[in-house]
């Protein structure tokens, strides 16, 4: 892919007129796709597909056009020189765009990840030896995945990263489930067992009698993947600075100084070493930027827009100004000690179906769902059936966060609407005094 991206910026250049500049992103992936159920292989194909993002900018009017590619360099060239004519229509019938702010520096980055993926056969063996006789129902997915960004300023970034998402769950025949996710670019056999293996543990502990509990406050564990849904919902705004400009972060008090989180929690956007490649959807470098340091806001997601709106220092971050790569630091709780310490209340595997119920207060409400259990005395009792949960990301990050744990998940996102994301998380565990469960 590289090759015909290269080929697709020299075209543009040669084909730009006086006083015109353009930006090309570039998106590609050649995925293996396969649907499970009962864990036999229900479906299985592959994707191979890359589309370009032109941007033309004249006097201050700039208009793009997406193009969808087809590896056939001199038709795709064609098709971005066609784009390119209809951009030059559209552009003088456009106003000035008063917040258009390019990003001027010949910057280069490049970045090649070619980690060895597992074969489907050694994946489908694994599978059928650790989990062959359960009802799992999943999706795997695994592959390269490119980015590139190209403009006529000289710059030129070039992302590749090999990946593969093992996203499933196990069924118990009284109809609920344990969901489980298995991710990363280095596959780990060993891994991928235990992870299996944790599972069908849990998966055994579904059936017993269902422990029926009150509305209230409870002691609780979240576990990395209901910790990922809570920090999915900090990235709706929470560290954007146009958000934050106009009165829409749930983080406003954190970052007004007005409030502050517990001192571990340390957030940061670390774009180094993940996924996600090191330069953003407008053309900008991004480096590593820590958001909020020992429970006090640090520094916000800028984009060029932002920065020009609002007279900041742009800092790299995408249009939409959310973390594609957030990490939360680790605590000191080992995780074979986390049964222990939690001692009486919930261990959270999953939550659900969160949003805001009071946005100024970063407060959210959601569901427990998959593998939620009631523990006493560091003893798994039963699981506990669905329950809705409200409560202040102060008070869970904050007064009433105890422990995080000293081991962490990557947690690589399985959305695929429209291409296979590069957005992760690298989260631990938390172990809090207090949640409070409402329905």
């Amino acid at each position: 892919m590289k090759p015909l991206f290269q080929t697709l910026v020299a075209a543009m250049q040669d084909a730009l007129q006086p006083g015109e500049q353009f930006t090309l992103g570039f998106s590609a992936e050649q995925s293996q796709f396969v649907r499970f159920n009962h864990a036999k292989v229900r479906q299985a194909g592959e994707v191979s597909q890359a589309s370009a993002q032109l941007r033309l900018i004249r006097e201050g009017r700039q208009a793009e056009q997406q193009v969808t590619l087809s590896g056939d360099t001199p038709l795709d060239r064609q098709r971005l020189i066609s784009a390119l004519e209809q951009l030059r229509q559209t552009l003088p019938l456009l106003a000035v765009d008063p917040y258009l702010q390019l990003d001027q520096s010949a910057w280069h980055s490049l970045s090649e990840q070619a980690q060895p993926l597992p074969g489907l056969d050694q994946v489908l063996t694994l599978l059928d030896r650790e989990a062959g006789d359960l009802d799992l129902v999943g999706i795997y997915a695994a592959g390269p995945i490119c980015r590139g960004f190209a403009s006529s300023f000289g710059a030129f970034g070039w992302h590749q990263a090999n990946s593969f998402n093992f996203d499933w769950s196990l069924f118990h025949g009284n109809g609920q489930a344990v969901k489980a996710n298995y991710a990363g670019q280095c596959w780990d056999a060993d891994d991928f067992s235990a992870r299996l293996r944790q599972a069908r543990e849990q998966l055994g502990f579904l059936g017993r009698p269902a422990v029926t509990i009150e509305p209230g406050s409870y002691r609780a564990y979240l576990a990395p993947a209901a910790m990922d849904e809570i920090a999915g919902m900090l990235c709706w705004g929470g560290f954007s600075a146009q958000a934050l400009a106009t009165g829409n972060s749930a983080l406003q008090r954190l970052y007004n100084g007005d409030a502050q989180l517990h001192p571990m929690v340390s957030f940061s956007e670390q774009v180094s070493g993940s996924l996600s490649p090191a330069f953003s959807d407008e053309g900008s470098p991004r480096l590593d930027v820590p958001l909020i340091q020992q429970g006090k806001a640090l520094q916000r997601l800028v984009s060029a827009r932002s920065a020009a709106e609002f007279e900041l220092l742009a800092n790299g971050a995408d249009s939409y100004e959310s973390p594609c790569a957030l990490s939360l630091a680790p605590g000191n709780l080992p995780s074979e000690q986390i049964l222990e310490r939690l001692g009486t209340g919930l261990y959270i595997s999953n939550l659900w179906y969160l949003n805001y119920s009071d946005l100024p207060a970063a407060r959210m409400t959601g569901l427990t769902r998959f593998a939620t259990f009631w523990v006493k005395n560091g003893e798994i009792q039963g699981p506990v059936s669905t329950m809705r949960f409200d409560d202040s990301l102060y008070s869970l990050l904050g007064s009433q966060l105890e422990d995080l744990t000293r081991e962490r998940e990557m947690i690589l996102s399985t959305s695929t609407y429209g291409q296979r994301s590069t957005g992760s998380s690298h989260l631990p565990g938390a172990l809090v005094k207090g949640l409070t469960l409402t329905l």
